[in-house]
């Protein structure tokens, strides 16, 4: 479970006094996540999302987040909104850390992602990165390219416990990433984690997105590249290319990708594999003690990397150029 700090009931009661929310009815931990530790709440007003933020996010960046929130519901996109204390704010603390409730979403998210999930995602980033047009606040993406290599140094020492040869091939992996990196590309807010398990479905329509703090300023296709490797690789680590053509075609129908973001997607799909391996790569080797998260084995990304190593084409992921 992605629960790192515990949340005794006498703390949860004095946190609630500053809601009008009415009396806790149930609270457990949610076995999602792995960056904050993530509570079900339900009180007399109904059921809500407590989050509690580890170390790993800055809390100057708390704003940003609740704000975004705020703006993209106000836009028309579902996903959960911050739930504001008695003096008006949204953020509180709990148990030494920062914390804030927001609404909860009816749905569920996807195990098994088909064609249609794919086709649905896509629509709903493309209604994100319009959406999120407006917004006032700006945070840079703090695990960007410039980011990654201090993120490897931190793990380069033990990554070939994980497998023979792993420092080497990421090694020249950011190399080649670092001179050929495109930087001009159309951007604005992104989500930056839209995986599976933060979309949530009522039988086959998208019901809501939810977990944006990774949200940040940065390209839009580097987003979409994001959740082709999220949504469209199969566990075995095969690339299927009818998701691929779903996601791209659900996106494009709202948001027509340019020619620049087009001949970068490739590229785009290497960074974001790249960004996933390393900090998968960095909790493998560093899960706290005690901490109730299993963390996911970064070498299923280093599968994706190698696949997109091999691209030549953005229409090999099934995008009509």
């Amino acid at each position: 479970m992605a629960v790192y700090t515990d949340v005794t009931d006498e703390a949860l009661y004095a946190f609630l006094t500053d809601y009008n929310l009415g009396p806790a009815l149930s609270f457990k931990g949610i076995a999602e996540g792995v960056e904050n530790s993530n509570y079900l709440l339900h009180c007399e007003a109904g059921y809500f999302i407590l989050t509690l933020y580890e170390k790993r996010v800055n809390p100057a960046d708390l704003p940003f987040f609740l704000g975004l929130m705020e703006h993209l519901s106000a836009r028309g996109l579902t996903c959960p909104v911050p739930v504001q204390r008695r003096d008006g704010g949204a953020l509180g603390e709990l148990a030494g850390r920062p914390a804030a409730l927001v609404t909860f979403l009816d749905g569920v998210s996807t195990r098994k992602p088909d064609a249609n999930h794919c086709l649905e995602t896509g629509r709903a980033l493309a209604r994100l990165h319009l959406a999120g047009d407006g917004f006032e606040l700006h945070r840079d993406n703090a695990l960007a390219l410039p980011h990654w290599r201090p993120l490897f140094d931190a793990a380069r020492e033990k990554a070939d416990t994980v497998a023979p040869g792993l420092a080497g091939e990421i090694t020249r992996e950011l190399d080649a990433l670092e001179a050929d990196w495109p930087h001009d590309l159309p951007k604005g807010i992104i989500h930056a984690d839209l995986f599976p398990d933060n979309v949530f479905f009522i039988g086959k329509k998208l019901s809501g997105l939810i977990d944006f703090y990774f949200a940040c300023d940065d390209s839009y296709a580097y987003d979409l590249a994001i959740c082709l490797n999220a949504w469209c690789f199969e566990p075995g680590g095969a690339f299927n290319a009818t998701k691929g053509r779903a996601l791209l075609q659900g996106y494009e129908g709202l948001r027509r990708l340019d020619a620049g973001e087009r001949a970068a997607l490739p590229i785009l799909s290497r960074g974001a594999a790249m960004r996933f391996l390393l900090t998968r790569l960095y909790d493998w080797l560093n899960v706290p003690p005690g901490a109730l998260v299993k963390p996911k084995n970064p070498l299923d990304y280093l599968t994706r990397l190698r696949f997109h190593q091999r691209i030549t084409s953005s229409s090999e992921y099934g995008l009509d150029v």
